[in-house]
């Protein structure tokens, strides 16, 4: 039986949801790439946690909309306009609640990725608990480029990829391929098209659903040990980042990435 949410509309971005034959599906989509703002980012961590609770999803899937990225990472416009650490430590923070929503789920966690993934993309996609790509789907850290880090998703990122890769991305801020990806483990296999990619995520996820609920729950707390005292790290990280982003070096770099 299929169960549908009502999808959950920004001004041009949505949040919607699908249940059916024990796969909940979780979509967010924004015509600019795929970028989360912060009204986004609470929607997805809400779903993702209903989801988490909902007795007809046994497995959760993650994915964007349209065919560019799979996701640009923090809204621009949105992290260009922050006036006040407060406001920018609240910003941050809404990657901190999907991440935390991700990993505290008591059901696996499928992401889709169909195309690039820059800055938080990457750490939506380093809490999974399964990531399956297309050879398309680079990725890169791209903070630093604007005058702040990757303080938030690191934490994810680092855990997924391990410390150096983790951070050689943090430094260069250059795109890595997929086969990067694959190789560091951000990604759990590779697919060569959009259509084999959803065949393989729709295959997955069916076999999940199927498959014992207690023992994929506990094998989830065996994956994310480790991880209790994530939430007043997450915070202090997005501090550190909403006062960051309030300096004259950020100022500047967001002026100059503004002038491209």
């Amino acid at each position: 039986m299929a169960n549908d949410a009502p999808s959950i509309s920004v001004p041009d971005g949505r949040v919607s949801v699908h249940i059916a034959d024990g796969i909940g599906t979780v979509e967010f989509f924004h015509p600019k790439g795929n970028s989360l703002p912060g009204s986004l980012l609470r929607q997805l961590a809400a779903e993702i946690t209903a989801l988490g609770e909902h007795p007809d999803a046994r497995v959760i899937v993650v994915r964007s909309g349209g065919s560019g990225p799979f996701c640009a990472g923090a809204s621009f416009d949105e992290f260009s306009s922050i006036t006040s650490a407060e406001q920018g430590a609240d910003f941050f923070s809404g990657f901190s609640r999907v991440i935390l929503a991700m990993i505290r789920a008591p059901k696996f966690v499928v992401t889709r990725v169909h195309g690039k993934a820059a800055g938080g993309a990457v750490g939506l996609i380093s809490a999974s608990d399964y990531a399956i790509a297309t050879t398309n789907a680079s990725a890169r850290l791209s903070e630093l480029a604007v005058g702040i880090g990757p303080f938030v998703v690191g934490t994810v990122v680092e855990r997924r990829v391990g410390r150096g890769p983790f951070a050689a991305m943090s430094v260069d801020a250059d795109w890595r391929d997929a086969a990067w990806g694959e190789r560091h483990g951000l990604y759990a296999r590779l697919e060569p098209t959009v259509e084999a990619l959803d065949a393989a995520v729709g295959a997955l996820a069916t076999t999940l659903a199927a498959s014992n609920p207690e023992a994929m729950a506990e094998l989830k707390r065996i994956f994310w040990d480790g991880t209790a005292d994530w939430e007043p790290l997450l915070a202090q990280r997005a501090a550190m980042s909403g006062r960051m982003v309030l300096s004259d070096f950020t100022s500047k770099a967001l002026a100059a990435f503004r002038a491209r």
